[in-house]
């Protein structure tokens, strides 16, 4: 039975009409074509196109090619910069601030990540804060890549105001999403990645473009009422995932974010898809700890991957054919695609536009993208 990235049972869904497939290398070729047009140096341009397509590989769209026009009119309006490299504007031993300046999340996350990995192996914690940010993708995916060197991975970002306190009826935090990878034995990872809002709002604006509902439970509309009418959210608020507990934890990732960077927090991080000429001023978090420095790190590795075995074969409840451990169902769609990534045909027939409106090559395979009906 398939189940949800939570790993929560549900019934097998329709095949999605409004998917096409394609060569995820060609996916990436184009995209990251798109911003070389745009000033951005080509294996800055390759780097932050495969996180993108990497994304929709392992199910999660909200953060993945979708974005790309957004991105390109950002880098036009020039609250993004095509800079390669962030500031460092304080570096002190094992904790290091870094000022991105507002050039693309990926490029500083992964500045950031080298610096985290560095000092964590210098003094088995490294701690790396990225103030004036922009949006950097998926936050596990840098997780991960801390948990592939031997490190436990911890990542996180704000956003701007999405969620309202309990019981109250304006946004005042952010849906603030947490990554923790675990070094595992095996090849299936071991992470979290989440939002503390119950969706993400990249899923609500996938369910408004494609005329679909949301599940109750996920937003409310301006007035504070709960709706499942996606585009009613879009103007409203999302609602925290667990009530207070969410809003709590997202409370504390954004004062771990700007707060320790010094950047924005609450209301000074602007929207994603606001003005293209105002700096989105995120903010981001990175800590490694390297498992080496607390014991033996080959026996931690045995430990985390023998415990997410435990999960995966612990009794199961009436209906459900599988469990999963946290982070393996993502594991699991990208083997499931191979080489082909599924897109929504909308999107890809935006991207496709955004290219030829740059004179931008697109490989013959997904030349056609311009007709969503394809």
């Amino acid at each position: 039975m398939p189940t949800d990235r939570t790993g929560t049972a549900m019934s097998a869904p329709a095949a999605d009409s409004r998917q096409r497939k394609v060569d995820a290398h060609a996916l990436s070729m184009t995209v990251s074509a798109i911003f070389e047009r745009l000033g951005v140096a080509q294996s800055d341009a390759v780097r932050v196109a495969d996180a993108l397509v990497d994304a929709d590989m392992e199910g999660i769209p909200s953060h993945g090619v979708m974005l790309v026009p957004m991105y390109a009119q950002r880098l036009r309006g020039g609250s993004v910069t095509p800079a390669s490299q962030a500031t460092v504007v304080s570096d002190h031993g094992a904790c290091v601030v870094l000022d991105a300046a507002n050039m693309l999340g990926q490029l500083s996350a992964f500045q950031a990540l080298a610096l985290a990995r560095e000092r964590a192996g210098a003094h088995g914690i490294g701690a790396v804060s990225v103030r004036n940010a922009f949006h950097f993708g998926a936050a596990g995916r840098y997780a991960r890549a801390l948990a592939s060197d031997g490190c436990i991975g911890i990542v996180m970002s704000n956003t701007r105001p999405l969620m309202p306190a309990p019981g109250g009826a304006q946004s005042v935090v952010g849906n603030n999403p947490l990554a923790i990878a675990l070094p595992g034995a095996d090849e299936i990872p071991v992470e979290l990645d989440m939002a503390m809002s119950a969706s993400a709002m990249g899923k609500i604006r996938l369910a408004a473009a494609g005329g679909r509902e949301i599940p109750a439970g996920w937003a409310t509309d301006a007035n504070g009422v709960p709706t499942t009418d996606a585009v009613a959210a879009l103007a409203g608020m999302l609602l925290p995932a667990a009530g207070p507990k969410g809003f709590s934890l997202a409370f504390m990732v954004d004062m771990l974010c700007g707060g320790l960077s010094g950047g924005g927090t609450g209301a000074a991080v602007r929207p994603l898809y606001g003005d293209s000429a105002a700096p989105y001023n995120c903010a981001h978090f990175f800590l490694a700890l390297d498992v080496a420095h607390f014991g033996d790190a080959r026996a931690f590795a045995r430990t985390v991957s023998q415990a997410a075995t435990d999960v995966r074969n612990s009794g199961r409840a009436p209906g459900t054919e599988r469990l999963y451990s946290p982070g393996e169902i993502g594991w699991a769609i990208r083997r499931e695609h191979g080489s082909e990534c599924p897109v929504d045909r909308a999107v890809l027939a935006e991207i496709a536009g955004v290219a030829r409106s740059l004179s931008a090559p697109i490989p013959s395979s997904i030349a056609n993208l311009q007709d969503p009906s394809l």
